[in-house]
């Protein structure tokens, strides 16, 4: 998830980075944690996950501002740290789990582990697709941009003249 906003060498910036990792587990944890207590009757127990895993992801994006500041990001730069993301799960991440689950002959992970390779996949095409038509929608409307300035600056070229 490396930035290129900081030095990837920064413990600071590791360390942010690990804390956002551990936030944003615990807040999905903490949610799966309140199915289960709920699927099971206790209801009670089911919002005291629910409302920590609100906190855990506020903490999370605590640790993504300083990872990732809004004076450095584009929608551009967001779509390519998703397709930079999605890649290197499908690349390197999933297979290299599921050569160690083969290895270990589970097969309920190599199942899962094929379905997320997948679906990183999708998700990586997804977001090259938007990306792309981002580009085009802004090529686009720089012409437009640019025919509206040359005409104002011929306006203004008459009436200076």
């Amino acid at each position: 998830m490396s930035s290129p906003f900081h030095n990837p060498e920064s413990v600071t910036i590791k360390n942010l980075e690990s804390a956002f990792a551990g936030e944003s587990m615990a807040h999905i944890k903490y949610r799966y944690f309140a199915k289960l207590c709920r699927e099971m009757g206790d209801e009670a127990t089911a919002k005291v996950f629910e409302d920590t895993a609100e906190q855990e992801i506020l903490h999370a994006f605590g640790h993504a501002d300083l990872l990732f500041p809004k004076a450095n990001m584009t929608p551009a730069k967001a779509l390519q740290f998703a397709i930079e993301g999605e890649t290197y799960e499908y690349t390197e991440m999933y297979p290299s789990f599921r050569n160690a689950a083969v290895a270990e002959g589970n097969d309920a992970a190599v199942k899962e582990i094929d379905e997320q390779i997948a679906e990183s996949k999708e998700h990586a095409q997804m977001f090259k697709a938007v990306l792309e038509k981002a580009a085009k929608r802004f090529a686009a409307l720089a012409k437009v941009e640019e025919r509206h300035a040359k005409h104002y600056q011929n306006t203004l070229d008459k009436i200076a003249a």
